[in-house]
């Protein structure tokens, strides 16, 4: 994992643990649990984020046609584990060009998916009571998401799997579109299939990537 550690709300820097406090702690959002993207991709990655994870690692499986994984991150520390993990992917969009993905599973209140999506506040901030936009399956289970206003140039999904927010982040806007597609997610921690393709590191993943600062 890298060795800098960022708030996973607003990119920012965290101070870690000292005498006064047993928390890492953001000047702009208090307490957060720090977040680290995997300096690598590949299997290596993986397999110390699922070990260390206390959530899900979700990844398409089977990767859609042509598509990669291009990176891996997670917040949380040796003393908490990772209550937090994303996993990023890219490939063919269906409106032509490349289309970048990152799934997020997280504890309510981390506020990684929120960052990344664009938006203020640690969670997704709305009742989710009317139809969703679209399901796809999640350990095997139908699971509906819903779309959500996002930041410039990318498309946004939120949805709820094991009592965590699951997130679909996509970029460009219209890359949404991949879920049209039978699209299935499988926890890594269950089960990593050998045969995964690796791809370029994904420049979404950065901590400040297309991300505002959120209050």
């Amino acid at each position: 994992m890298s060795l800098t550690a960022t708030c996973p709300r607003c990119a920012g820097p965290v101070r870690p643990p000292d005498l006064m406090s047993s928390e890492w702690r953001c000047e702009l959002h208090g307490a957060v649990h720090p977040y680290y993207v995997a300096a690598t991709v590949g299997p290596a990655a993986l397999e110390h984020l699922t070990r260390h994870a206390a959530v899900p690692l979700w990844c398409p499986l089977p990767l859609l046609p042509g598509w990669t994984v291009t990176g891996a991150a997670h917040a949380g520390d040796e003393r908490t584990g990772a209550r937090a993990t994303a996993l990023a992917c890219a490939g063919p969009a269906p409106l032509g060009g490349v289309a970048d993905l990152l799934l997020v599973a997280e504890e309510p209140g981390v506020g990684l998916g929120a960052h990344y999506a664009g938006l203020h506040g640690p969670d997704a901030g709305r009742e989710f009571t009317s139809v969703p936009d679209t399901k796809i399956l999640v350990a095997g289970h139908p699971t509906p998401l819903w779309s959500v206003p996002a930041g410039d140039e990318r498309c946004a999904f939120v949805g709820e799997a094991g009592g965590l927010w699951l997130w679909a982040v996509l970029w460009p806007l219209d890359a949404g579109y991949v879920f049209i597609e039978h699209v299935e997610l499988h926890d890594l921690r269950e089960h990593a299939p050998d045969g995964i393709v690796f791809g370029a590191p994904s420049p979404y993943l950065r901590p400040d990537a297309d991300g505002p600062a959120h209050g």
